[in-house]
């Protein structure tokens, strides 16, 4: 995946004078589910391109969520798709409130 690309579907939004980017909730939501499939698939067996891709998509994750933990960042990313925008035509793309956190 592209992450310059990622980052081309953001919106801005204006917080203490300043303008901060929100990632594409769909993006987001692409990321957490193939971070679950590789999670679940390296506590089956472990492969190390698995392995690898894991890594890739926590750091991705990491930085679009502006944290360096990954625990942090999926908890901000399911605030990020529980409550920002949340609009019926989110739902209507797939989202369903599911979270990786409890």
């Amino acid at each position: 995946m592209n992450v310059s690309a990622w980052f081309g579907h953001t919106q801005r939004k204006h917080r203490e004078g300043r303008y901060v980017l929100v990632p594409d909730r769909k993006i987001v939501r692409e990321l957490l589910t193939r971070y679950a499939s590789l999670r679940i698939a390296q506590s089956e067996r472990h492969v190390p391109t698995a392995a690898r891709e894991l890594e890739d998509v926590s750091y991705t994750l990491c930085v679009m969520m502006g944290t360096s933990d990954i625990s942090d960042a999926i908890a901000k990313a399911d605030v990020l798709l529980l409550t920002e925008g949340r609009t019926d035509a989110a739902d209507a793309d797939g989202e369903n409130g599911l979270t990786l956190v409890g």
